[in-house]
């Protein structure tokens, strides 16, 4: 394990794309709704990228439309072909609203359609957080990262997420198959992000 407090995102899991579409107020529509054509959605993006439109609870340059990760109402049924939300699912609730956000999701991919979605691991966290190398300010660190930077009223984490965890939520709302995967490779956020050289997103793509 290489030393590293690394700055990385700020909050450590909790920075860049994650601290938009998750928190609990209900959006509304931005300059109308998805009306039958398909797209990719980024959930809680920043970074604009050509072929995906951006979904923010947060009105930031590049968002395409205000909205909540749990409540996806402005999009129809089978109305997206690939959602992506990087370190956004943990800024929800377990008691209900994870599980609604899951069911969302679920409803606006097409058959066959993939979300993309990268949590904090609860497992790797509490294992640094035990690690006797790190000094206090870095177990510090690893707390922010489960707990959430806190930097605003968005950015608190409601649930820690295992693989285990995480399967059975999605797996739960319908989803057909869930893969662990160590990268994306698709946009520039916390889902790539290591703490003391050590990965601490768990990566996941679930098919419907």
């Amino acid at each position: 394990m290489s030393d590293g407090s690394s700055g990385g995102a700020s909050g450590g899991a909790s920075g860049g794309a994650s601290g938009g579409a998750s928190g609990g107020a209900s959006g509304g529509a931005s300059g109308g709704g998805a009306t039958g054509e398909r797209l990719r959605l980024h959930i809680g993006g920043e970074e604009v990228r050509e072929g995906w439109k951006i979904l923010n609870i947060q009105a930031k340059p590049g968002v395409d439309y205000l909205g909540t990760a749990d409540d996806l109402s402005q999009f129809a049924d089978d109305s997206v072909t690939e959602i992506y939300a990087s370190h956004v699912y943990e800024h929800l609730k377990y008691m209900g609203q994870l599980r609604r956000a899951l069911k969302e999701a679920y409803r606006v991919l097409v058959p066959g359609g993939t979300l993309r979605a990268g949590v904090p691991d609860l497992e790797v966290l509490c294992k640094l957080l035990l690690h006797p190398q790190l000094n206090t300010d870095q177990k510090f660190h690893v707390q922010r990262m489960m707990f959430g930077g806190q930097i605003d009223d968005y950015d608190i984490h409601y649930v820690g997420l295992t693989f285990e965890f995480f399967r059975n939520y999605l797996m739960g709302v319908g989803f057909k198959s869930v893969t662990r995967v160590k990268s994306f490779g698709l946009f520039n956020d916390t889902s790539d992000y290591s703490f003391a050289g050590v990965p601490i997103s768990l990566n996941v793509v679930a098919t419907k």
